[in-house]
């Protein structure tokens, strides 16, 4: 056998290697559901994250990639042969094929239960998003945005003809949501949004303007923010609206597709510009509560979910690459001997667990605040966590993508060779969505020089983490919030990184187990401490992260 069919033995081996089980692979989510579900609960959700991980290993990823081919990506249609409307968008099969797949798992129907077990739901989303946006991730965000809307501020009439199919399981009967906000003059500028909605003698409401960025433009049901009359400049004149495809006699609404976007990534999932022609339109909840309700229940709910589905791309790319450093060779040995790789995969693992556990974290203490928790101290830890969680997480997956490709190095850039190339492009759009790095870090730096949101969120870790870790941490930013503005906001990124470590460091801290502390050391120190010395004993620390060993005892700083 010559050299060239020896190696490509070792891929075939490594493609062989790869998980059949996404939820069995993810070791860190199985120990944190132990230790957070009592035997009970843990014995109730076991079954379907276990199906679902084969689901997303076996079916799923492959009907993803068949589906982000260019030929297959969706089109602008929008009329049928002889000339009236029909839905905006034509779809490839396999599109359907994983929608069926990704719904069926029963993602969105959870939430049907009282209280909503946001754990379970975002474990089985963490699943999906290994294979990347796949069409239907961000939609699935978006529905949960509409049906947690609906649960709280729905009518009983307007529980009854939306939020039941949105609960439905089946993907050829249920109804999935989508959410409009941005405007060609206001993305981050909210404020700025023009969108108008006038208020009809029958209690609905009529919109016209326009939206410039509309993911998952052909959903069913639609949630946005409109300018209501006699309000208010700025976002406190915005109402919240439900705005149906179609209206309730069953003709499409008014208003109109006007092109899709050609993105970098998410490009299974159709996006686009929509004009409103006086669309039919129902409030939800009071209009001057609209912008509170939108950022409390939506916007809140898609940063979670974009949090998780970073996570997922950081665990893929570990998968992937660590699968191939140990069959691929050079000059003689798996490259996964090298100190330098072994120090990249040691870096995607910690990477890829403390993105999870902080991101499990902050799930459960959003069941804790839904089910009648009422600590301030918990409620700005939330608020302040979920920003910087968001931000940091897809900060970290851009890197640790990017890390997995150099691995396979030329390798990794060939869309056919492996589901890397498609993450990277994926995880752009998500560093954008829901707010970019910028604007979240602002946002922060806003609530808490506002209200004091850090005394809650440093007191909360502390709980977790003690003293040690927390005060340096907390003196800088206390620094930070007494600066000029201009000084305060050039240092909002390095020290919300910190921040954004003792986040994950107090998800991680739920393991208790002694991998959980090996992988605390090394995200402590790359995050926290001012140095990071490459020494014997982080070598031996690089190797117990990756094999799961007892490292030796270090004072890490």
């Amino acid at each position: 056998m010559n050299q060239t069919d020896v190696a490509r033995e070792d891929l075939m081996a490594w493609l062989a290697d790869q998980p059949d089980c996404f939820y069995t692979s993810s070791h860190v989510l199985r120990e944190l559901h132990q230790q957070a579900w009592s035997p009970d609960e843990y014995a109730k959700w076991l079954p379907g994250l276990t199906n679902y991980g084969r689901i997303t290993a076996r079916d799923l990823d492959s009907v993803v990639a068949k589906n982000n081919k260019p030929e297959n990506l969706p089109r602008l249609d929008g009329w049928d042969g002889i000339g009236q409307r029909s839905n905006p968008v034509e779809h490839h099969p396999t599109w359907h094929e994983a929608g069926r797949l990704i719904y069926g798992s029963g993602v969105m129907a959870a939430y049907a239960a009282n209280p909503q077990p946001h754990r379970y739901i975002l474990s089985l989303f963490y699943l999906s998003c290994h294979v990347g946006e796949g069409g239907h991730n961000c939609p699935l965000a978006c529905t949960a945005g509409a049906i947690r809307a609906l649960t709280v501020l729905g009518t009983p009439d307007q529980k009854s003809r939306y939020l039941k199919p949105l609960l439905d399981r089946h993907f050829d009967t249920n109804y999935t949501g989508a959410q409009f906000l941005t405007e060609l003059q206001g993305g981050s500028d909210v404020g700025a949004n023009a969108t108008v909605a006038t208020p009809q003698s029958d209690g609905t409401w009529r919109i016209r303007g326009e939206k410039w960025f509309c993911s998952n433009v052909d959903a069913d049901v639609a949630l946005i923010t409109a300018r209501y009359e006699g309000g208010p400049d700025g976002t406190r004149g915005l109402g919240l609206f439900l705005v149906p495809t179609r209206k309730p006699d069953g003709a499409f609404n008014d208003f109109r597709v006007r092109r899709l976007k050609d993105k970098l990534g998410t490009r299974s999932m159709a996006s686009g510009e929509i004009d409103f022609e006086g669309a039919y339109a129902e409030a939800l909840g009071a209009p001057e509560d609209g912008f509170l309700n939108m950022m409390r229940l939506v916007i809140n709910t898609s940063r979670l979910y974009n949090a998780v589905g970073c996570s997922a791309h950081v665990q893929r790319a570990y998968l992937v690459a660590n699968g191939y450093a140990k069959h691929r060779k050079a000059f003689g040995q798996p490259i996964a001997s090298y100190p330098m790789v072994r120090e990249s995969l040691a870096f995607l693992k910690s990477d890829a667990d403390a993105c999870i556990a902080g991101s499990f974290l902050l799930a459960g203490v959003q069941e804790e605040l839904e089910q009648g928790a009422s600590s301030p101290e918990l409620q700005a830890f939330f608020r302040v966590a979920l920003n910087i969680h968001k931000v940091q997480t897809a900060k970290v997956a851009h890197e640790a993508i990017n890390r997995a490709i150099q691995v396979l190095g030329g390798n990794g850039a060939i869309e056919s060779f492996s589901v890397l190339p498609r993450l990277l492009r994926d995880n752009v759009v998500y560093e954008n969505w829901e707010g970019t790095h910028n604007v979240l870090l602002l946002q922060v730096l806003k609530d808490c020089k506002k209200m004091g949101f850090h005394d809650g969120f440093f007191r909360y870790l502390q709980e977790i983490l003690g003293p040690k870790s927390i005060q340096p941490v907390r003196q800088n930013f206390e620094w930070l919030i007494e600066q000029p503005s201009s000084i305060a906001t050039l240092n909002l990124h390095p020290i919300g990184s910190q921040m954004a470590a003792l986040v994950q460091l107090a998800g991680l801290a739920q393991l208790g187990t002694e991998a959980g502390v090996d992988t605390m050391r090394l995200v402590g120190r790359r995050y926290l401490a001012n140095q990071l010395v490459r020494d014997e004993a982080y070598l031996a620390l690089l190797d117990a992260v990756l094999d799961g060993r007892d490292s030796p005892s270090e004072n890490d700083a």
